[in-house]
C-alpha cells in the first residue's frame, strides 16, 4: 500500500491530440469525491490546455488548482519549474487530494518519473499511475508503429530498427511506461481499427496491460485514480528506448507560434490548416482565431489533417483580438516560410 502521507500524483501521457485535455476535463466535472489539482506541461508559450481547464474550473478543482508550465519539458527543468509548482499546489488550503500531470504530447514519461526521486519531494508525493492515451484511429493507421508487422497482421514482420521514427519512440516509450492504457476515439476507427490498435499496444507493451476504450473523455475516476502504482519505485518495469542515456532531448520536434489576421470564414481556415497539416507533414496546430465580426474567440485543435474547432469565449477587454496557433512537426517538415503563406501569417516565430 502506498504511504498515505504522500499525496498521489496520476501522470496523463499520450501523443499529439490523443484526448488528454478533454479526460482531464471530465475527471475535473466527476472527480470521484476527490478535490483535484492539475499541471500542464504546454509544448510552445500559447498556453491553450491550461486556460481551457481553468474555464472547466468547479470547486472540486478551482482555478488556482491549475498550473501551467511552458518554459519546456517538466523533466529538463525539475528543479526550477516542477518542484516549486508541486510545493506550492501542496500549500493550498485546503490541500488537494490527487494531482494529475498532463505532460506535453511529445514528452518521454519515464524522465519525469525519474524526477519525483529528487530529495525535496520523494517524502512528499508518490506516482499513483501513469495513464498512457492512445488514438485508436491513429494507432490502427500505423502511424507510429516500429514496423509494418505491429499495425498489419497479414504482412510480414520486420523487426529492423532501421524503420523506427523518433514518432515511434515518443509512442512506445509511453505505453510502456504506463500502468493502463486509454484507447480514444474508438468510434473514429471502428470495431477492425479498434481490434488493430490493441493489438499493436500489446506488441509493444513490455507487460499485459489493460487496454480501455473511453469516448469524449468519459472514465470513471475510480478506474484510474487510487491505482497506488508508486511508479517511481517501479522503473526496472517501465523500459525506455533512452535507459542507455543520461538525459533525453527534443530536438527531433520543433514548434512555432504563428500570429494569424482575422478571419472572415472558420470554414477557409480549417481547409488551410487541413491542407498544411497533410501535404507538409505538420503533426498538430492548436490555438486561437479572431473571426471578423464576431466577440467570440474561435478555438482550434488540429491532430494532423483532422481539424476540430469551436467559440470558447468571448475576447476580453484587457487582451488583444489576436488569432495565434501554435506548429508542431519533426524538425525536418517545419518551414516557416510555407506554413506563413499557407495561413497567411502576420509573424512567425520560435516557441520559447
Amino acid at each position: 500500500m502506498t504511504d498515505l502521507a504522500k499525496l498521489p500524483v496520476t501522470v496523463i501521457t499520450g501523443f499529439l491530440g490523443s484526448g488528454k485535455t478533454t479526460l482531464i476535463r471530465g475527471l475535473m466535472q466527476n472527480p470521484g469525491g476527490k478535490r483535484l489539482a492539475v499541471i500542464v506541461n504546454e509544448f510552445g508559450d500559447v498556453g491553450v490546455d491550461g486556460e481551457i481547464l481553468k474555464s472547466c474550473a468547479i470547486p472540486d478543482c478551482p482555478a488556482e488548482n491549475i498550473l501551467e508550465l511552458a518554459n519546456g519539458c517538466i523533466c529538463c527543468t525539475v528543479a526550477d519549474d516542477f518542484i516549486p509548482t508541486i510545493e506550492a499546489l501542496m500549500a493550498l488550503e485546503p490541500r488537494p487530494d490527487h494531482i494529475l500531470i498532463e505532460t506535453s504530447g511529445l514528452a518521454l514519461p519515464k524522465p519525469l518519473l525519474k524526477a519525483f526521486d529528487w530529495p525535496d519531494i520523494r517524502s512528499k508525493i508518490t506516482v499513483d499511475g501513469v495513464i498512457a492515451l492512445a488514438d485508436a484511429e491513429a494507432v490502427a493507421a500505423g502511424r507510429f508503429a516500429p514496423n509494418v508487422a505491429a499495425v498489419d497482421a497479414q504482412r510480414a514482420a520486420d523487426d529492423s530498427i532501421d524503420h523506427e521514427t523518433p514518432l515511434s519512440e515518443v509512442f512506445e516509450d509511453q505505453i510502456a511506461c504506463a500502468d493502463i492504457i486509454l484507447l480514444t476515439k474508438p468510434d473514429l476507427a471502428g470495431p477492425e481499427g479498434v481490434a488493430k490498435a490493441k493489438a499493436l499496444i500489446e506488441a509493444a507493451a513490455p507487460r499485459p496491460l489493460p487496454v480501455i476504450e473511453v469516448a469524449e473523455g468519459v472514465v470513471d475516476a475510480r478506474i484510474i485514480l487510487g491505482l497506488e502504482a508508486a511508479a517511481e519505485d517501479d522503473m526496472e518495469a517501465r523500459p525506455s528506448h533512452h535507459d542507455d542515456h543520461d538525459d533525453h532531448e527534443h530536438d527531433d520536434f520543433e514548434s512555432i507560434v504563428v500570429d494569424i489576421p482575422d478571419q472572415a470564414d472558420p470554414a477557409t481556415l480549417v481547409a488551410a490548416i487541413g491542407a498544411l497539416a497533410r501535404d507538409h507533414n505538420i503533426l498538430r496546430i492548436k490555438g486561437y482565431a479572431a473571426v471578423t465580426g464576431k466577440p467570440m474567440r474561435l478555438l482550434v485543435q488540429a491532430v494532423g489533417a483532422r481539424v476540430r474547432h469551436q467559440y470558447d469565449r468571448p475576447w476580453r477587454d484587457d487582451e488583444a483580438r489576436q488569432g495565434r496557433l501554435v506548429v508542431i512537426a519533426e524538425h525536418d517538415d517545419l518551414n516557416p516560410d510555407v506554413i506563413r503563406a499557407a495561413l497567411g501569417a502576420a509573424s512567425v516565430r520560435a516557441a520559447e
